[in-house]
């Protein structure tokens, strides 16, 4: 096509679009047309450059909104979520056409787990007692594992898309907090506040504060990352800062603890304390606790502390089930997870329906001032008792098969890894993992794009790391990524 025709016809879509643009604001008060570029733009990326829809999506996750209550108590994550669905279906129909995908991830001890959980999952949703529910619940979770796990795999081959991962995630954190700090002080920083300024990116401080913590991890850690520049040590250190000031502010004591357990993961492994030695405490903690269980119980009930703009005295409080609302709330939640696991402990009552079936097996002496029947306070706070009593007993050690791989890929990567790169790319991941999960034991949010995102990204780091970088003697120099879409060996 001769030049002047592409330019006449430049000049002539430009017009038309201009001019249809108009009509709809004059005539009929739409500006919805104006979305057309940025939507076409979306679209030739799905199809041309699928790993910068990952990373796009890795940046917007903190600042999605949640819509609640669309239809059949369902909700949605905007924009996120119809990216995902979107990714979900290309990778599908490639797969379905192609018929190819990198075998190594294919079969890896972590996708197989993944493979296993679906099935049961998948299978769970036949039994449920509400079929619509799982059945949401089932392709939502499809869409957060399919783009971060099996397609990210493939995306963190080339080892500067698992950079971009991280920090376009802490970029859009970043904002979040600024947002959320200058709103907490407009309230005098009180108590109360802490719970819900973050909204509406943000359901509460315990999913906040999660989040928190595992890029906390990752900013900490790439403090001893090989190569930067001292300008760029610099940022780190601001952000990490940010970071440390957030996480207190958020008044989320169990992202403290999680914080706390993935400090004494670390410092097993520097010290190379012997597994042996480790099972030893850690069945030693489970004797005494047996042995002395009354006695232990009597004296977390003598302790009266709530919690309080004081950080100690709300560090004392998180031992309180004696008076404090949200401990109390979730040993009522608990409760109801193990009546309803006795009455269907081998199939559960179905994925995602903990909150709709658990109301009318609490009991009223454990019932609080935050105890609802409804079904719209949340679920099972636990990322372990939760698919207890929504998938029986092979759900919750699914569960723990998932979490005891993630943690031995990463430990096993870390001592055979050559580079000082990958050790510190593998190290941050597993204790990220680690505070993620040491944390579901208070909460859980593997249904909710903010954290399943960067627990499912954070296991396709892992696989990644374990099969095609731990042996190299550096990574500094970066490889070219085969193709993003399954055309991988």
């Amino acid at each position: 096509m001769p030049e002047r025709t592409k330019i006449a016809w430049l000049y002539l879509v430009a017009s038309l679009f201009v001019a249809t643009g108009l009509y709809l604001i004059v005539q009929k008060d739409n500006y919805f047309f104006f979305a057309f570029p940025v939507v076409l733009g979306i679209l030739l990326l799905y199809l041309f450059s699928l790993d910068k829809v990952i990373l796009l999506i890795s940046f917007l996750v903190p600042l999605s909104v949640n819509l609640e209550n669309i239809d059949a108590g369902l909700s949605i994550s905007l924009p996120v979520e119809p990216l995902l669905f979107g990714v979900l279906l290309l990778f599908i129909s490639k797969l379905l056409y192609e018929r190819n995908y990198d075998k190594k991830i294919a079969k890896h001890p972590i996708t197989i787990i993944i493979y296993v959980m679906l099935l049961w999952m998948f299978i769970t949703t036949f039994t449920s007692e509400l079929p619509l529910v799982s059945v949401k619940y089932l392709v939502s979770r499809l869409w957060f594992v399919v783009p971060f796990f099996f397609v990210a795999a493939l995306v963190f081959k080339k080892i500067k898309n698992f950079h971009k991962f991280i920090w376009f995630y802490i970029a859009s954190l970043i904002i979040v907090i600024i947002y959320t700090i200058s709103r907490h002080a407009g309230f005098g920083f009180s108590e109360n506040t802490a719970n819900w300024v973050m909204t509406p990116f943000y359901n509460d401080h315990t999913a906040y504060g999660s989040a928190l913590a595992m890029y906390l991890i990752f900013s900490a850690g790439y403090l001893f990352y090989p190569g930067l520049k001292p300008i760029q040590r610099l940022a780190i250190i601001a952000v990490t800062g940010a970071l440390v000031l957030a996480i207190v502010l958020s008044l989320s004591r169990a992202a403290w603890i999680s914080l706390a357990a993935s400090l004494v993961v670390l410092m097993i492994v520097i010290l190379k304390i012997k597994f042996r030695w480790i099972l030893l405490g850690f069945v030693s903690i489970i004797f005494v606790f047996i042995t002395f269980e009354h006695e232990i119980i009597d004296t977390l009930e003598k302790n009266k502390q709530d919690s309080s703009n004081d950080l100690v005295e709300h560090v004392q409080s998180i031992s309180n089930i004696s008076s404090d609302a949200s401990n109390l709330e979730r040993i009522n939640r608990w409760q109801a997870a193990f009546r309803l696991f006795d009455e269907r402990p081998l199939f559960g009552w179905g994925p995602g329906t903990y909150q709709f079936v658990y109301g009318p097996l609490q009991r009223s002496k454990e019932k609080t001032i935050i105890s609802t029947n409804s079904g719209d306070k949340g679920n099972a706070h636990s990322e372990y008792i939760g698919p207890l009593s929504e998938m029986g007993l092979p759900g919750m050690l699914i569960v723990f098969m998932l979490v005891g791989t993630l943690i031995y890929t990463g430990l096993k990567t870390f001592n055979r890894s050559k580079s000082k790169e990958v050790k510190v790319i593998t190290m941050t991941t597993t204790l990220a993992l680690v505070s993620y999960f040491v944390h579901g034991l208070l909460n859980n949010f593997l249904d909710t794009d903010k954290l399943s995102i960067p627990v499912w990204g954070c296991a396709a780091i892992l696989v990644v790391m374990d099969l095609y970088y731990a042996d190299k003697e550096s990574i500094t120099k970066d490889t070219r990524a085969e193709e993003v879409i399954p055309n991988t060996e």
